[in-house]
């Protein structure tokens, strides 16, 4: 059992300088394999990887989504990326290795597939598909539930959440610090950014798909 993300950038063709977030993107995904055999982006905006790990979909979603709404395109002044990611996590068996990741076959590929073409008509950005339907109901009831608090996102929220998921015992303290501010100033973007329950909804992802796994 593998998971499989599908996804493009949103909005991408208003960023006149794709370097901005593409080159970051790229940088982040080789964290999960080499490409093209483990990871690829076709297309100028349509990405796929492959995470090894079922239960760790979710965070790497999340952290490709801090990726992109953190991006500060043209100003950087600008409180609001004007880009943003949808993806879609298929989790399943991989029945045939290809060179390419897009050559590549089995049920997290299909489904991942399948739930990236639904993702539009649901209006949602990020969402799960699997072979436990109850599984996915309930996941992709919290992810829309996310999504919506991620969708009020500043790029300094995104920047907070950024250092979360890749220090996951940081303190508020060393946040401060890191980003130049008083604790006090950390805690307010903290729950502005709703990050506990964000962390709580990857924090049960994991805790359920460990379970459901063999």
């Amino acid at each position: 059992m593998i998971a499989v993300i599908k996804g493009d950038i949103v909005a991408s063709r208003k960023v006149e300088d794709q370097d901005i977030w593409l080159k970051p993107l790229k940088d982040l995904l080789a964290k999960w394999g080499s490409t093209p055999e483990q990871w690829e982006v076709v297309w100028g905006d349509f990405f796929q990887v492959e995470i090894p790990n079922p239960a760790d979909a979710l965070q790497v979603a999340f952290e490709i989504k801090t990726l992109v709404k953190k991006t500060k395109p043209l100003a950087s002044e600008k409180k609001m990326s004007i880009i943003d990611v949808r993806m879609a996590i298929g989790i399943g068996e991989k029945t045939y290795s290809g060179k390419r990741i897009s050559e590549s076959n089995g049920t997290a590929f299909i489904y991942s597939g399948e739930k990236f073409d639904t993702l539009k008509k649901e209006n949602a950005t990020i969402g799960v598909k699997s072979n436990w339907q109850t599984f996915d109901e309930e996941v992709n009831l919290y992810l829309k539930l996310t999504n919506t608090l991620m969708e009020r996102w500043t790029v300094s929220s995104a920047e907070l959440m950024d250092i979360v998921l890749q220090n996951p015992d940081v303190t508020q303290e060393e946040i401060g610090r890191q980003l130049g501010i008083k604790q006090s100033g950390v805690s307010g973007r903290w729950s502005r950014a709703c990050i506990d329950e964000i962390l709580k909804v990857e924090s049960m992802f994991r805790k359920k798909i460990e379970v459901l796994l063999p």
